[in-house]
Order: C-alpha cells, then sequence, then structure tokens
C-alpha cells in the first residue's frame, strides 16, 4: 500500500517495534501535511478495506512475500489478509490502536494492494473518514477544494 513512501516514512516503519515509541517525536515545530498523513500514527486503510491480492504474492509461491499463515483464500486466484475478510475489519498484521500508534507486523513482505495506498490519496482518506480521522484539510482535499483554497 505504501511504494512510494518518503525515505523518512520508511525510515519510520523501519523502526516499528524496535523501541517503546511507535509514533513521531514531539520536535516543536509546526504540524505538515506529512505529519498529518502519517500511517504509523493512523492505520485506518488496514481496518476499514478488505485487502485481497493474487495468491501468488503469499510466500507459499516461489517469489510470494506474504505470509501465507495470515491469509484466507478468495476465490481461486486470491488471497486476503486474515481479518479483513469480515467485519468488523482488521488485519492481523496490524499492531497498535488506530489514529494513535499503529505498524505493520510484515511491513517489508506486504502485499501490492497494501503498498498501492498512498498517503493522502482517496483510499487513504476514506479510510480515515471512516475512523474518524479526518481534519479540515482532509476534508477539503475529499471535496477537491483547490490547493489555494485549503485550511
Amino acid at each position: 500500500m505504501l511504494a512510494a513512501l518518503s525515505r523518512k516514512h520508511i525510515a519510520r516503519a523501519g523502526r516499528l517495534g524496535s523501541g517503546p515509541s511507535l509514533g513521531p517525536q514531539n520536535t516543536g515545530r509546526a504540524t505538515t501535511m506529512d505529519d498529518e498523513l502519517d500511517c504509523q500514527r493512523c492505520g485506518a486503510c488496514c481496518a476499514v478495506f478488505r485487502v485481497s491480492f493474487y495468491w501468488a504474492e503469499a510466500d507459499d509461491a516461489p517469489s510470494g512475500t506474504v505470509p501465507v499463515a495470515l491469509t484466507r483464500p478468495v476465490g481461486s486466484l486470491h488471497r486476503c489478509m486474515a481479518g479483513t475478510e469480515t467485519r468488523p475489519v482488521r488485519c492481523i498484521a496490524l499492531r497498535g490502536e488506530v489514529g494513535q500508534e499503529v505498524g505493520c507486523s510484515i511491513y517489508a513482505q506486504r502485499s501490492s494492494t497494501c503498498r498501492g495506498v498512498q498517503p493522502g490519496d482517496s483510499q487513504c482518506l476514506k479510510a480515515r473518514a471512516a475512523h474518524g480521522l479526518e481534519s479540515p484539510r482532509h476534508a477539503a482535499i475529499s471535496a477537491g477544494l483547490p490547493q489555494h483554497l485549503l485550511p
């Protein structure tokens, strides 16, 4: 879901589980859009959508990476992450509390579906809204407000 993340996001994800805090540090600087859409604080996409993908992305296929034990079959050609096939949705690999501090326990092995969601894209904003994490700026972006009119 997060293929085009900046190095900063990747570094944050790499710290997941390596220390007591999963979230950003208080630096005393102004909050930026990048901070507002910090995937390591959000996790909404992992608790809203079914994460389905082609079966060969699982690690029981020659080049697969997603741990097959964490997946469920969806027809003959697809799988999904366990926990995303039922309501309430919550991916089995999601750790932490949505909207607070979260991380993916299989971040390096995640599916192409996960890598496809980008901070601030339509899927991200829909998921954030579903969890009440939509700021006035996100609502304006979702509504298609021109950049110069954003709060």
